[in-house]
């Protein structure tokens, strides 16, 4: 597999065998795509079993208190349905998408609030997890006339990396490389862009450690550290699907103002705590749809006194704070 990776022979013709099979499912309906890929994704379940494994291993423990086990079992199996929709999803919507059809697909959930916070002409920090179709978002925005940017990891192969980050400014989507976006992330978030982050990444042993379902996760510093620097709200968003068709629900969990962290003895811990919880309310939703073999608690603290301070003063425990999360 390391033939892939870089930008030698071998990621050149990796990079041309995928761009066949994206230039094939672009004949088909999106529809018929996606049924493909559930099937494929039993498949994906037989071959490789070890990412059904840790799927199910990560739903037991953040949901067997509330679920069976065969529950959580027919979850996995969904979940990998999920990640093989998601990738005829960013292969086919980007080009749907568009000023005059994204409503035949996307359906707006509890928009009004940040509609309001969208069009005050200032910079806006947009937060999501791995779950659902959540590339859709960025696209949405983009075609309804909002200037957005997107930091991402630079895929390995940097011949899909450069046609990726082409085809998304195509559609009206800058995508910024993680390493080092800080600076210009900040930069576009003064002068009013819209700045989107993937919000559940596992940070290593430098992040900052907060409860996700109960257990801490490591969390990049970077969103609740550029809120500060610049006064952006927070918006914590998703993009659920609706039955195995393309149609969406795009929706808000949470709209964080910097009223609500400016007098917290710990602002970046309660900032970081509150869009991670935004974000389990919104996986507790639908949970089959949420990246359940993603690594999120790969990283764990030292101590649990990490988590004294986040336990002192919860976002949950404020009435603007959302819900606090609840222990395995």
């Amino acid at each position: 597999m390391s033939g892939m990776k870089g930008a030698g022979l071998g990621a050149w013709l990796a990079y041309a065998a995928i761009r066949t099979v994206f230039a094939v499912m672009q004949c088909f309906p999106i529809d018929w795509n996606l049924r493909t890929a559930r099937l494929l994704a039993r498949a994906w379940a037989v071959v490789m079993p070890r990412h059904r494994q840790r799927a199910v291993a990560h739903l037991a423990a953040s949901l067997g208190d509330v679920h069976p086990i065969r529950r959580i079992s027919t979850m996995a199996d969904r979940c990998l349905e999920s990640v093989a929709m998601f990738a005829v999803e960013a292969v086919c919507l980007p080009r749907l998408i568009t000023p005059m059809s994204w409503s035949r697909y996307i359906r707006l959930v509890d928009f009004d609030e940040t509609l309001q916070v969208l069009l005050a002409g200032r910079g806006v920090i947009l937060v999501t997890g791995h779950y659902g179709s959540f590339e859709i978002v960025g696209h949405l925005l983009a075609a309804l006339g909002f200037d957005v940017a997107a930091v991402m990891r630079p895929l390995d192969n940097v011949y899909l990396n450069r046609f990726i980050v082409s085809s998304r400014r195509t559609h009206g989507l800058r995508l910024l490389d993680k390493r080092g976006a800080s600076a210009e992330a900040e930069g576009m978030l003064r002068e009013g862009t819209l700045v989107g982050f993937i919000g559940d990444q596992d940070a290593g042993r430098k992040g900052i450690f907060v409860e996700f379902f109960g257990r801490p996760a490591s969390t990049y510093k970077s969103i609740g550290l550029l809120a500060m620097a610049t006064g952006s709200p927070i918006v914590v968003g998703y993009a659920r699907r609706r039955g195995g068709a393309a149609h969406y629900d795009v929706g808000v969990q949470r709209v964080i103002h910097p009223r609500e962290w400016e007098s917290r003895d710990d602002p970046l811990r309660w900032i970081t705590q509150a869009y991670t919880s935004a974000i389990e309310q919104i996986v507790r939703a639908q949970p089959e749809q949420y990246l359940w073999m993603h690594r999120r608690w790969k990283s764990q603290p030292r101590s649990s006194s990490v988590l004294r301070g986040r336990r002192a003063e919860s976002p949950g425990s404020s009435p603007d704070g959302g819900a606090g999360v609840s222990a395995r």
